[in-house]
Order: C-alpha cells, then sequence, then structure tokens
C-alpha cells in the first residue's frame, strides 16, 4: 500500500484542481499534507523537506527563467497596443485579392502573436477580438473563421520564441541530467531552451503552411465559406503595407535569429524582444501612460502566476520523489509492453486528457518532471520529446468539447455564432495536428535536424 502513496498523492492533487481549487497552493498544500501526513505514521522522513530551501533559491536565480517575463512583456505590449490589428488589416490587405486571403492573414498575424506571447488564452481572445467580426462580416462560413482563429490562437505551444517552450525546455534540461546520471554518466550532457526553439521551429511552420493550404483548399473547391476581398488590396498603399508589416515582424526574425544564430541567449533575446516591442508602440503613437500601467500589471500578474505555479510544483515533486515516486514511474514503464514506444504512447494519451483540465504550466512542472527523466534514459532525444509534447498540448487545448481555446474563443463570440459552429470549425485542424504529431514519429529529424545544424 505505501509503495501507491504517490499515485494516491497524484489522484488527489488532480481531484483537487477539478474542484476548482487555485493550482499553485493546491500543489504545495496537498503535498505538504500528505508530507504530514506520512510522517505521523513513519512512512516519509520530513527530512526531505530540507531541500525546499535551496530548490526555491534555485528558481528564482535560474538565469533560463528571466526570460519569462521579458517574453510576457513583449507578448502583452503587441497584444495591447494597436500593432496587432495593424499586423491584420496590412496582412489582409495584401491578401485582399486571394480567395481565403483573409484567413491566411489570420493565420499568419495569430502565427506572429502566439510565438511573442505564448499564453493560449490571450492569443485566442486577441484574435477572436480582432478578426472573428471582419471575417463574419467579409461572408466567411462562421466553423471555418472560428476554426482558424483557434487553431492559431494555439500555436504559442510550438512557434518560438514562446514561454511554453522556455518553461519545457528548463524542465527537459534537468530531467536529461537526471536521465543521464541514474545511467552512470557524469558528466552529462546538455539540452537548451535554444535547442527546443530550434527544433519546433520547423514542425511549428509546417503546420503553419497546412493550416493555410487547408484554407486555401478551402477557398477554392467552397468558395461561398472563404471569399476574397480585392476592394482592401485596391485602398492600401504599398508604403502602408511596408510600414504595418515591416517592424513587427523584423522584431519577430530578431529575437529568434539571435537566438538560433548563437548570438545572444533566450533571456538576452527577451530583453531585446521587450524593448523593441515597446519601442515599436511609441514608433505606431499607441504607448499611453494607462495603456503602458495596464502592460505593466498584466506582465506581473501573468509572471506572479508562473512562478507561484512553479513554486507549488516544487514542493508537489519533492514530496513525490520523497514517497519514491520515480522508482514507481520507472518500474511501471520498464514492464510496459512495447518498451520505449508503449511508454511514450502511454506519456502522452495521458498528457493530451490532462490538458482538458490543467494548462500547459501545470502540466510542464507536474507531469513532465516526473516521466521525462525515465523516458529519456530508455533512449528518447529529448529535443525530439519536447517538441512531441508541445505539439501534443496544443492538439489537446484545441480538441472539442473540452479544449481550452474552444472555452476561450467562445466567451467572445456573437451570439449568433454556434458552440457547435466551433466545435465542428476546429475538428479539420484537428487531424492537421495529429498528421504533423505523425510526421514527428515517422522523421524525428524534422525536430532534431534544426538544432544538430545549430550547434
Amino acid at each position: 500500500m505505501v509503495e501507491l502513496l504517490p499515485l494516491l498523492l497524484f489522484a488527489a492533487v488532480v481531484a483537487a484542481l477539478l474542484a476548482g481549487y487555485a493550482v499553485a497552493p493546491t500543489l504545495a498544500g496537498v503535498a505538504l499534507l500528505f508530507a504530514l501526513g506520512g510522517a505521523a505514521f513513519g512512512v516519509f522522513d520530513l527530512g526531505d523537506l530540507g531541500f525546499l530551501p535551496s530548490r526555491l533559491f534555485g528558481i528564482v536565480t535560474n538565469q533560463t527563467l528571466m526570460a519569462v517575463p521579458l517574453f510576457v512583456l513583449m507578448g502583452v505590449t503587441l497584444e495591447r497596443t494597436r500593432i496587432a490589428e495593424t499586423l491584420l488589416s496590412s496582412l489582409s490587405a495584401l491578401l485582399g485579392g486571394v480567395r481565403g486571403g483573409l484567413g491566411m492573414a489570420v493565420t499568419g498575424v495569430g502565427m506572429l502573436l502566439a510565438a511573442s506571447t505564448g499564453i493560449v488564452g490571450a492569443t485566442v481572445v486577441t484574435m477572436g477580438l480582432l478578426a472573428l467580426p471582419t471575417m463574419l462580416k467579409a461572408g466567411y462560413d462562421p466553423k471555418l473563421a472560428t476554426g482558424a482563429i483557434c487553431a492559431t490562437g494555439t500555436l504559442g505551444q510550438i512557434i518560438p520564441p514562446s514561454i511554453a517552450l522556455v518553461l519545457l525546455g528548463d524542465v527537459l534540461s534537468s530531467a536529461y541530467q537526471q536521465a543521464q546520471l541514474g545511467m552512470g554518466v557524469f558528466s552529462p550532457k546538455t539540452v537548451s531552451v535554444g535547442d527546443l526553439f530550434a527544433g519546433a521551429l520547423l514542425p511549428g511552420l509546417v503546420l503553419v503552411g497546412l493550416y493555410v493550404v487547408y484554407i486555401g483548399t478551402t477557398a477554392l473547391l467552397k468558395p461561398h465559406r472563404a471569399p476574397g476581398r480585392s476592394e482592401d488590396a485596391e485602398r492600401v498603399s504599398g508604403r502602408a503595407l511596408v510600414r504595418g508589416l515591416a517592424p513587427p515582424l523584423a522584431l519577430i526574425i530578431a529575437v529568434l535569429g539571435s537566438i538560433l544564430g548563437g548570438l545572444a541567449t533566450p533571456t538576452e533575446a527577451a530583453g531585446v524582444g521587450a524593448l523593441g516591442a515597446l519601442a515599436l508602440a511609441v514608433g505606431y503613437r499607441s504607448l499611453s501612460v494607462a495603456t503602458l500601467r495596464d502592460i505593466c500589471q498584466s506582465t506581473l500578474k501573468t509572471t506572479a502566476m508562473v512562478f507561484f505555479i512553479l513554486i507549488g510544483a516544487s514542493v508537489f515533486s519533492l514530496v513525490f520523489r520523497g514517497y519514491g515516486g520515480d522508482e514507481l514511474v520507472r518500474g511501471v514503464f520498464s514492464g510496459m509492453p512495447g518498451g520505449v514506444w508503449g511508454a511514450t504512447l502511454i506519456v502522452m494519451v495521458v498528457i493530451f486528457c490532462l490538458g482538458f483540465i490543467l494548462d500547459f504550466i501545470e502540466i510542464t512542472y507536474v507531469v513532465v518532471p516526473i516521466v521525462a527523466p525515465v523516458l529519456l534514459a530508455m533512449g528518447l532525444d529529448p529535443v525530439w520529446l519536447g517538441v512531441l509534447i508541445a505539439v501534443n498540448l496544443q492538439t489537446s487545448f484545441l480538441t472539442p468539447p473540452f479544449g481550452f481555446a474552444l472555452f476561450y474563443l467562445r466567451g467572445v463570440t456573437p451570439p449568433e455564432v454556434a458552440t457547435l459552429d466551433i466545435y465542428r470549425g476546429v475538428v479539420p485542424f484537428v487531424v492537421l495536428q495529429l498528421a504533423v504529431m505523425g510526421l514527428l514519429v515517422a522523421l524525428p529529424e524534422l525536430a532534431t535536424w534544426l538544432p544538430g545544424v545549430a550547434h
């Protein structure tokens, strides 16, 4: 019975979260209750909690995690100022003469916003408010319009640079070293956030390309679902297009290029991105004192949430390991039929299902540290595993009827758009997501080639 206590701890945390309790205090509180209860019955050593201060100090001094508030500031600035709106109008004007051009423009802007924020809810809500009324007014099928917005809103899980990849890269770095030390490798190799950025870039672009192809094919075969808007292309000058498109694109390319080119660490690039976003807002004359205050408050709230959850997850993982949870998971996976592929399949199914009820931050800091060391010790590539987890979570957030993105969009859609239209609209995009996951399994080089070249 004592051997099953780690699983009981995990189940208790999930049950408390389903009951509606806040994530961070739930993780820490339930874990501490199990620790005190175990100590009372002599099955848990409270001395293990003595490692907690050093863990928390490691969190607040982690150079990689310093990129989180900076990337949040960059994304919130692009979201709260008129930059995203200008991007959308410019791209839709550029593609206005093409059937489905507005949908393709929404995909492009959603990709850029997702890359800069990494927060699914923020991107979906922003694109829902900016793009959905325009698409419906242009005569787009509500199913296609809502499906495209939901799908592009979840791209923040896979398109670098994003907070999701920063956090996942930090966790996988620790897990990879732990796996190698467990195998007796005392000069372990490292995997960085930059490696994960490089690994996620090609799959992310393939996914965006598939979205664009689907929208274009739909517009070609069923023109009534995605009409053209040639009048916009005639109204907007080339100078206005360059002014609307070039600065934000240059900012994203500069941030990502400096990381992939080895010119800057993710944290340094995030600082450049944050400063660049503020400079763009000033250049667009959309940064008032009230807007800046709103940006700073939103950045502070998001950053505090991330680190509060991280601290709670650290307490949980400490107690989980104190009960021997890592040995239990290792034993379960090693005895699983199908070996490493069977274990990977089970982990992906569990993560997919948890994506219906937990945000990516909780999954990254609660589930991944438990399963990743075991899978990496079985020979999986850390970058490939990280990209597969990111695409898996993105698919989960998009899948009806529980996907987070669907609920976020439902909150900002007009009453005449039915919930069933949203559900039906995302199904083709979910199929495209699954196709990319299949590509990653069949061609691991899709995720591992670019990091190898970058090194």
